[in-house]
């Protein structure tokens, strides 16, 4: 009988589409119960979200001040200590959020964390990837074990909706640590959709020269409703912000439609993309290795084909 708390990402009031994907693991992997863990000043309004995702079998809520902003230096004590009353898993997601809490919940728990779990065959059996993504491993835990997790977002679609699960209400009284210090946050511009969350993703890579002529692709971008995404070098070469950036050491996204411009498809960036529905790739040189894995290609000059696009758009 396998028992998982998942951790809620949340910000704005609002549940993050990574949690609904969590969900979608636990359920696939056959969990008896899954319950949803929302740790605010005041979880009421998302907690009513989460109570409503397909296969949640109930949502736990634990009101704090100190939890807002989030911290992973105080929300983990916090979920150690839910995490001891029976549960065989705690899953987290694999996003910058997860990525900071889980480590530290599974530090606590003395567990050993699995990170970027992309298939559960089981509740004790697990397929993640490993180099670059060029392999995949299968790992297997011990059943006397409690698993400590984060779920690859974009291995896993995001749970339906359901009639409203029961909400409870903890109070959970742990001693909070001192030693963390919230100085400020700074977060890229809202304009458009969220680049782990969007259904297209218009990207551009190093081939574009400056900065000022990644307007090509915030335009586009803009005439398709998409999110904007580079390639790391691109990202190095300072012509996007760092939060842009896709690939094995950037952002892990599953868009519907991916469009990659002036990108010649390194690994490292093939590894943050493989999951896309249709990728199309637009690039000068038709041997770029982009093309062996794009479902459309595009061999030409990009100031010139983008543009076209756009208008023909």
């Amino acid at each position: 009988m396998s028992k998982v708390l998942i951790i809620a990402e949340h910000a704005n009031g609002q549940l993050n589409a990574s949690t609904m994907k969590c969900v979608t693991c636990a359920t696939r992997m056959g969990a008896s119960a899954i319950e949803v863990l929302v740790l605010a000043k005041d979880p009421a309004a998302i907690a009513a979200q989460a109570a409503q995702v397909a296969g949640v079998t109930k949502v736990l809520t634990q009101a704090n001040p100190a939890n807002e902003p989030a911290l992973a230096a105080i929300l983990a004590p916090q979920i150690v200590a839910v995490a001891l009353n029976g549960y065989s898993h705690v899953f987290g997601p694999s996003t910058t959020y997860g990525r900071d809490l889980t480590p530290r919940v599974a530090a606590l728990l003395g567990a050993s964390q699995l990170s970027d779990v992309m298939e559960a065959v089981d509740a004790q059996t697990f397929k993640r990837p490993i180099y670059a993504g060029n392999a995949i491993t299968t790992v297997k835990s011990p059943p006397e074990k409690l698993v400590v997790a984060t779920v690859r977002n974009a291995s896993f679609p995001a749970a339906g909706s359901q009639a409203a699960a029961p909400i409870e209400a903890l109070n959970v009284a742990v001693d909070l640590p001192t030693h963390t210090r919230f100085v400020g946050v700074t977060s890229g511009s809202q304009e458009r959709p969220d680049l782990q969350t969007a259904r297209i993703v218009v990207s551009g890579g190093r081939a574009l020269g400056s900065a000022d002529s990644f307007a090509l692709i915030y335009d586009l971008a803009d005439a398709l409703k998409a999110g904007v995404g580079a390639s790391r070098a691109a990202v190095d070469a300072g012509y996007a912000p760092n939060d842009m950036q896709v690939g094995q050491t950037g952002k892990i996204i599953s868009p519907e439609l991916y469009i990659a411009i002036g990108i010649s498809g390194a690994i490292q960036h093939l590894t943050g993309i493989k999951d896309a529905g249709t990728i199309v790739a637009i690039n000068k040189d038709g041997e770029a290795p982009i093309f062996e894995i794009a479902d459309f290609g595009l061999v030409g000059d990009l100031f010139k084909l983008v543009p076209e696009l756009k208008s023909a758009l």
